[in-house]
């Protein structure tokens, strides 16, 4: 049975715990419990989330919650060696990244079908899923650069996409793995680049603008959705150190003082939303 949105209405709302820290003691491994190892705030980690929600498993996979700044020692000790989430502990053994996670899920466990029976639609959302990788990291490049003219390839190709099948407003038609693998993202792109530099990445692109809004329709979606004001403040952290370095490169006449001064001026204009174009950078 392929997915039906009906089965959404019938998702279960979950209070969030509070997240392992480095003083949290390890799970009992291997228990025969199916434990879902995720950060609330992580894109790779949400794709997972969303899946075991919209396959209606809130009671078989157990979220486990990581508070991945100031994670436990046992975490890659024990659980994930590469130290990250999202991981799934499973019939004995740990399975990571979140395009192999998501597809799993759909596979093994019972629930409806995330991947549509039709070979045409299967093709083109395995590209579409190869895709997210580019997309990705075109998108976060393009906030040390120009947004408005670097992001306009990807967005453009999903916005093309999204007429491929005319059964649906999702990528496939009807909502499928694709649309779960997209929404982490571009929900924080979107606010991310209109708070910072008001680029508004459906501008123009009214198909890209109804998915979004569909996507907002979903309530196993919505649950695991971060506040827009937090995802401003975790890019704008990781924006000024990755800038920071990019002044070093880019720039490599200047000291430190001066370096310090760049990244002060930046602060303020993330702050102000007011921006300067100067020597090829955005400051």
């Amino acid at each position: 049975m392929f997915f039906s949105l009906l089965f959404i209405e019938r998702s279960l709302v979950e209070y969030r715990q509070v997240p392992l820290d480095a003083t949290s003691d390890l799970p009992t491994l291997f228990d025969g419990t199916t434990r879902l190892y995720i950060s609330y705030t992580c894109p790779f980690a949400q794709r997972v989330w969303i899946t075991r929600n919209l396959k209606g498993l809130q009671e078989n996979i157990k979220l486990v919650p990581i508070d991945l700044p100031n994670r436990p020692a046992w975490f890659k000790e024990k659980v994930n060696p590469a130290n990250k989430v999202p991981a799934l502990e499973h019939n004995g053994k740990i399975i990571g990244e979140s395009l192999d996670l998501i597809k799993y899920l759909d596979n093994t466990f019972e629930g409806p079908s995330l991947f549509p029976e039709d070979q045409a639609k299967r093709e083109f959302g395995e590209e579409l899923l190869k895709y997210t990788d580019t997309f990705t990291k075109t998108m976060w490049a393009s906030l040390k650069g120009d947004p408005f003219t670097e992001t306009a390839p990807v967005l453009d190709y999903l916005e093309n996409s999204l007429y491929k099948f005319d059964d649906g407003p999702f990528f496939l038609g009807q909502f499928s793995l694709v649309d779960i693998a997209y929404i982490p993202f571009i929900e924080r792109f979107q606010i991310v680049l209109n708070e910072l530099f008001k680029c508004e990445i459906t501008a123009e692109r009214p198909k890209l603008s109804a998915w979004i809004e569909e996507m907002n329709k979903i309530d196993a979606y919505v649950q695991t959705k971060t506040d827009s004001k937090e995802i401003v403040e975790i890019f704008k952290g990781k924006f000024m150190v990755i800038y920071g370095y990019l002044l070093l490169w880019s720039l490599p006449d200047l000291n430190l003082t001066q370096v310090f001064i760049l990244l002060a001026v930046r602060k303020q204009a993330l702050s102000s939303k007011v921006y300067y174009r100067w020597d090829g950078l955005w400051i």
